[in-house]
């Protein structure tokens, strides 16, 4: 068992790491999860300047991406729609209506030249043996960019998830930029479908937002949906309406969608309501407000971590140094080489030590009278020879040795010498290198026409709590049969209520109960009142209940307030076991107890006044009213039998808890 149990652990461990490091969470680096960095190195192998059908791109990504070509053809639809690393043609889906890509067979794409400026260099790109050893492939793309806020992304992993909300590029960069040269900045999600967004409890990646479509209510008789709120689509933010509208939350008389290229939705209303009365609703009852919450969950150094935007900025802000300085170190030393190569290649031909070799028997002996010809122009050269060095003079062909142009050397020489400097000034300066490379970036986005114009308005506003606008219309019933609730067919309404409100009823036999408000529930033949479950006003109604004990039959009365209780619990009013005469919440009323007839007894009845009594706590057992057996009570104001009718207690707040 021992064995099995280690096994299981150990496998399990590593599925979970599997998961959470190869399929759901994006590392920090480039910003892209494990299918979309194989579509993005693909494209990059397929790149021929034309378009591709995507089929024939997810076909040629299977060899990298195992698991299916729905997941590959799906991902790459959602890269496409964020403009900056494929382009597109063909119907890819419309992120407004959600509608869905035609079939890969369909659809072309190539990869964005912006992409291959920012995410592409295979020199300083580590790369990796693919699943089956026949391809390699990229352990991540050495991005100069934080792509991780431009792709976003959600993914769930073995206990644990990341929400990525989307930012826009123009933003991202001028907040790097801002980074590098130690100046403040701030960043706030920007969504393509437009909006209204309030992140007062963004914290920075961290928390949530609140969303909003934008309206235009110019006619007062119809509403008209432009923007929509993160991560609705028009269908199912029609759908939350019409939902909304047959449950009776708001009113309309048409809904129509009429998006093209942008929003539409109108919304035409009834007679005699108008689009001001209906926003609040909307925005209650619909997906017209929405609350999502963010996880910046990413893989850094081979870990999940959770990180803010700001993090993330300034990760990026000191990678984007490093891949420059890896770029430029790498080019300084093929340059290097270059002008080593051209410098040997001027001295093997102008000296003429080619003429050495002619005599030489051996190849030891070529070798060292190239050498040896060299000794008088040590000082000349870049670097000390190497065996390849000789190797490659020595393939020169006689006929271009006898063409060699030395006006070209030399100027070729001049040139590498002076791109070699411009590489030291830079490397002296790579802040300034870093900044002036997203400078020029911007200008490349520019130039390719990439909308970075901000979508989504940021405002400060309050989330419309559906119980604050909630109107009491509906009516609160109650049947000769016992039942009370909003469902019940007949009997009297007690009083209108709202599907948010809380109620408290108490019955005849004194027990009370706080409950949601009901459709229909069975109480009593007999309730004595019902409520709202207000603590603050039910607490300042006195409440004065007259009962008797059941042994004795002694009558006693109870002055007191309801001052707490617990959602759907029974409470009794009166001591266990006590019969129930009467309840009231005047003030102050007269009543008359009617006593049992015995020999010698000459007062069968005795008239009280209720304002006459202290008001005592609800736990205590009452103030008895005689020491005789009580037969029944006649109260000033109610019924001739005792039972007065069920009343509402009116509250001085009508709002509902």
């Amino acid at each position: 068992m021992a064995f099995v149990k280690n096994l299981f652990d150990k496998n399990f461990i590593e599925y979970a790491s599997y998961v959470i490091r190869d399929r759901a969470i994006p590392d920090i680096e480039d910003g892209l999860k494990p299918v979309q960095r194989r579509i993005m190195h693909t494209l990059f192998e397929m790149d021929d300047g034309r378009f591709q059908k995507v089929a024939t791109v997810v076909g040629r990504c299977m060899k990298y991406h195992p698991h299916g070509d729905a997941s590959i053809g799906g991902a790459l639809v959602v890269l496409a729609n964020r403009e900056y690393f494929i382009e597109k043609q063909g119907n890819f889906g419309n992120i407004y209506t959600g509608d869905s890509a035609s079939a890969p067979r369909y659809i072309e794409c190539r990869v964005n030249q912006i992409a291959k400026d920012f995410l592409y260099n295979p020199n300083v790109t580590q790369y990796v043996p693919s699943y089956d050893g026949r391809s390699k492939e990229p352990v991540v793309f050495r991005a100069k960019l934080p792509l991780v806020l431009l792709t976003a992304a959600e993914g769930i992993a073995v206990g644990m998830n990341t929400r990525i909300l989307p930012y826009n590029i123009r933003e991202v960069i001028d907040a790097e930029k801002k980074c590098l040269n130690g100046e403040p900045f701030k960043l706030n999600p920007d969504f393509p479908t437009g909006g209204l967004l309030d992140v007062s409890n963004y914290n920075d990646g961290t928390g949530k937002i609140v969303t909003r479509a934008k309206f235009d209510i110019s006619d007062e008789k119809k509403i008209v949906i432009t923007e929509l709120p993160y991560p609705s689509t028009t269908e199912s933010l029609i759908s939350s309406i019409e939902n909304a509208a047959k449950n009776g939350k708001i009113k309309i008389s048409s809904i129509h969608d009429l998006t093209a290229k942008e929003v539409n939705i109108e919304i035409k209303l009834p007679r005699g309501v108008y689009a001001k009365d209906v926003v609040d609703s909307l925005y209650a009852y619909t997906d017209c407000e929405q609350s999502v919450s963010a996880n910046m969950l990413v893989i850094k150094d081979n870990m999940p971590v959770q990180v803010t935007a700001t993090e993330v900025i300034q990760f990026h802000a000191e990678q984007l140094k490093g891949i420059l300085k890896d770029e430029l170190e790498f080019e300084r030393n093929a340059l290097t080489d270059k002008l080593h190569q051209r410098t040997l290649e001027r001295i093997f031909v102008e000296e003429r030590i080619y003429k050495l070799i002619e005599t030489q028997k051996t190849q030891a002996a070529v070798e060292k009278a190239v050498l040896d010809g060299f000794v008088p122009h040590k000082d000349e050269l870049v670097r000390e020879i190497s065996g390849d060095d000789i190797e490659k003079l020595l393939s020169i062909p006689i006929r271009r040795i006898s063409l060699y142009d030395m006006s070209k050397n030399k100027a070729e020489v001049t040139a590498i010498n002076k791109r070699l400097r411009e590489i030291a000034k830079l490397l002296k300066n790579l802040t300034g290198y870093a900044v002036s490379y997203l400078e020029s970036l911007e200008e490349k986005i520019k130039a390719a026409k990439i909308d970075t114009k901000r979508k989504t308005t940021v405002k400060r506003f309050s989330a419309v709590d559906a119980r604050e606008i909630a109107k009491r219309s509906i009516p609160l019933r109650y049947d000769d049969k016992g039942y009370l609730g909003t469902g019940v067919s007949g009997g009297s309404e007690i009083m209108k209520v709202s599907e948010f409100d809380k109620i408290i009823c108490m019955r005849r036999n004194g027990m009370y109960t706080a409950m949601d408000v009901p459709a229909k529930v069975f109480i009593d033949k007999s309730a004595w009142f019902v409520s709202f479950a207000d603590k603050e006003e039910i607490a300042k109604v006195l409440i004065t209940v007259i009962f008797k004990d059941a042994k004795t039959g002694f009558a006693s009365i109870k002055r007191t307030r309801i001052t707490t209780w617990i959602m759907n619990r029974d409470y009794f009013i009166a001591p266990d076991g006590a019969e129930i005469l009467h309840v009231d919440t005047r003030a102050d009323f007269s009543f008359t107890l009617k006593y049992q007839k015995k020999a010698r007894a000459s007062v069968l009845e005795e008239t009280f006044r209720a304002g006459d009594f202290e008001e005592k706590g609800l736990k205590t057992l009452g103030i008895r009213l005689s020491s005789r057996e009580c037969e029944g009570i006649v109260v000033d104001g109610a019924p001739a039998n005792g039972i007065p009718e069920t009343i509402a207690i009116p509250l001085g707040d009508e709002k509902s808890e």
